[in-house]
């Protein structure tokens, strides 16, 4: 006996959602700068070329990450301020270099976002706030 499904029009109505492409700014094609290549190694160790530079895709993601999505703004006036998840409530993203730590002080010009498991494949922007600070850390979507 064979079994037929009675309905599967759920199924292809999934199946025809075509996937969003990713398109990433000119500058990602830039090379590596040196700071950018210290917060890469900070992050993935040993593991770096594996994961990150000897993978093009992934390069390129990280790249887009750091020069693209990823903006730090100093917020002073209260109405412009927004209910958000404080940085330190967001795990670091130690699963390649385990006693990776959390700065003691926050500098937004060496903040490496790379460090945090923040929420950069979501549909959405993102918002965080750095803790007892006016600095907000707004992550933009990767489809713009």
């Amino acid at each position: 006996m064979i079994l037929l499904p009675i309905c599967s029009h759920g199924q292809e109505k999934n199946s025809k959602i075509p996937l969003k492409v990713i398109e990433f700014k000119d500058n990602v094609d830039l090379p590596l700068t040196a700071k950018e290549r210290l917060q890469i190694d900070e992050v993935y160790g040993e593991y770096a070329d594996k994961y990150v530079y000897s993978d093009a895709f992934r390069l390129k993601s990280v790249k887009d990450i750091l020069r693209n999505r990823v903006v730090i703004k100093y917020i002073t006036k209260e109405s412009d301020k927004k209910d958000c998840l404080k940085l330190s409530e967001i795990p670091l993203l130690n699963s390649f270099v385990s006693d990776l730590e959390r700065d003691k002080t926050f500098d937004p010009k060496n903040f490496n976002p790379l460090k945090y498991n923040f929420a950069f494949h979501s549909k959405g922007s993102s918002l965080y706030q750095v803790d007892n600070t006016n600095y907000f850390i707004f992550i933009k979507p990767q489809y713009h």
